[in-house]
């Protein structure tokens, strides 16, 4: 039994449900990954498989020897699923069908990173106020005070201050499936999933 299936996100929609109302959904790829690599656990310490996506150029061609050598020519990615069962029926090579892992109607939790957003102050960062903007204030988007230890030269660890934003990774549970797309090996994931059009994210039971 997988522990999740990776995929590329496309971006977002809208479909109707069986209510005929209007869903969010998150559009999932689920294409183009191989099987490159099994791992045992007589032989690595744990029962996995590696899968591969490959590059747009190989995409939809017929699977070669030549392409598990040389990895890093043929395949953009390489990431590990860890199996819980033994008796598994992968084989090398194999083209990996990550939609037939999940139902319909099934809750899930997905990994991802978010957008980096470069150096950010503390009004986007962590959605301070700001001061007034009337009356002759010249507050403006200033962080505010540095706390009571500032006279000695330190702040406090944790002060929320400007910095770097986004490029973290994030977890949203508890997504439902709303729809599975066999034919194009595409999922459609109810609400927002972290990431940009084209970035990775991981799809494990919830």
């Amino acid at each position: 039994m997988l522990k999740g299936v990776w995929g590329t996100k496309i971006g977002m929609t809208q479909v109707f449900s069986a209510k005929n109302t209007v869903v969010p959904v998150t559009v999932i790829d689920l294409n183009d990954w191989i099987v490159t690599q099994i791992k045992t656990k007589d032989k690595d310490g744990y029962d996995a498989i590696q899968v591969g996506c490959l590059r747009k150029k190989y995409a939809g061609q017929a699977v070669e020897p030549q392409w598990l050598e040389k990895k890093n020519q043929y395949f953009r990615y390489c990431k590990e699923i860890r199996i819980t069962q033994e008796g598994h029926a992968y084989q090398l090579g194999q083209r990996f069908d990550g939609a037939s892992v999940f139902e319909v109607g099934q809750k899930i939790d997905v990994v991802g990173t978010t957008k980096g957003r470069g150096f950010q102050g503390v009004v986007k960062r962590h959605n301070f106020r700001g001061g007034p903007a009337s009356h002759g204030p010249r507050f403006g988007r200033w962080p505010g005070s540095m706390s009571f230890m500032r006279s000695q030269g330190r702040v406090i660890k944790g002060k929320k201050l400007p910095g770097h934003m986004g490029c973290d990774q994030r977890v949203m549970k508890k997504l439902e499936i709303v729809r599975i797309e066999p034919e194009a090996n595409i999922a459609l994931v109810k609400g927002s999933v972290p990431g940009c059009a084209g970035s990775l994210v991981f799809m494990q039971k919830a």
